[in-house]
């Protein structure tokens, strides 16, 4: 009967002991070139895009770019980026910082740590601090792409030889996209506890108080919303027979309120508004007094509107139709004034 051989006795353990640093070794520079693979492509598509979107009109640049995050994560932190849009409109940060897990490379959340300067057409650029402001992007391709973007303690400031703008501060900032079936999108916008440099009118239906917009619904067409600027992507999407579907609107200012859970929107060809909202108005004769006083509508107008809201108030809430068409707006059957421009 043969005897074992001693030297294979002993080799077998100390591969069993062995192997799991083996495997370690194999899984960790297979992980390493990974991280790099994806540091890589994000690399590449940051680079293809700024070429595509320079090849559009617009512009999209940053002075310097750093990747990190090994091993899990990939973060990119960019100086100096800009987007600057052929339209004239303009947004950069002095630091921007990205974040991406590597096992999801396609959702990222960026924030503007040092805020962020919007550069208008008219009026110069104004410096948006804040205490949050930070965004999370994903499902790109989507129609809207999933965008989620999120403001606390804003505060606006005109650059130097700029011009003030409409908010000078805002307690929250929020706004969503998301994609959903048959060709549809949905989209969320909040302002809270805002600021506004209000005078004549305006300033007379807020008295001090601060303002507020909510808005949500869902629009139909999402793909046709595409164009080299927004009236263009306006027109197309109108064009293609896009909607939107309204759930609620809120806008308030000071004791005046106005509140719609129904109606569907378009845009015609001359830009404007068309479509109804059935609305709830809190404090509504006090704003229509302010528009006859100051000219913004005739005191016909705001008469004949006052007596439509009178016959349907209860106590100092009224229900009404507000209606675009042919570009004006009516309440009920008086006409108040010129639809809202879109483009």
């Amino acid at each position: 009967m043969p005897l074992a051989d001693p030297l294979l006795a002993h080799k077998r353990p100390r591969l069993g002991l062995y192997a799991p640093f083996i495997a370690l070794v194999v899984f960790a520079s297979g992980w390493s070139l990974a991280w790099l693979w994806v540091r890589g492509e994000a690399e590449r598509r940051m680079d293809a895009a700024a070429a595509s979107v320079s090849s559009a009109g617009d512009q999209l640049s940053w002075r310097a770019r750093r990747f990190f995050g090994f091993p899990f994560r990939l973060d990119v932190d960019l100086a100096d980026a800009r987007f600057a849009a052929a339209s004239g409109w303009a947004i950069s940060a002095p630091i921007l910082k990205g974040e991406a897990f590597v096992f999801a490379p396609g959702h990222w959340v960026v924030s503007a740590p040092a805020g962020v300067v919007v550069t208008r057409p008219r009026g110069g650029s104004v410096i948006v601090a804040s205490k949050v402001l930070r965004a999370s992007v994903s499902e790109i391709t989507a129609h809207p792409p999933r965008i989620s973007i999120e403001g606390i303690g804003l505060t606006i400031t005109p650059a130097p030889g700029a011009s003030p703008s409409f908010l000078t501060s805002a307690g929250e900032l929020h706004l969503h996209t998301r994609a959903g079936p048959g060709d549809q999108g949905a989209i969320f916008v909040e302002v809270d506890q805002a600021q506004a440099r209000l005078s004549g009118l305006l300033g007379r239906i807020a008295g001090g108080k601060p303002v507020g917009f909510t808005g949500e619904g869902f629009f139909t067409h999402a793909s046709a919303l595409e164009g080299k600027n927004w009236p263009a992507a306006v027109r197309a999407w109108s064009g293609a027979g896009g909607v939107l579907n309204v759930r609620r609107i809120l806008a308030s200012a000071g004791q005046v309120q106005a509140q719609t859970r129904s109606g569907v929107l378009s845009v015609g060809d001359d830009g404007r508004l068309r479509g109804s909202l059935t609305a709830t108005l809190r404090q509504a004769p006090r704003a229509l007094a302010a528009m006859g006083q100051s000219g913004a509508i005739s005191p016909e107008a705001a008469g004949a509107a006052a007596s439509v809201l009178g016959a349907r108030s209860r106590g100092d809430i009224a229900t009404v139709t507000i209606d675009f068409q042919a570009g004006e707006t009516t309440f009920g059957p008086a006409a108040i004034g010129p639809a809202p421009k879109v483009y």
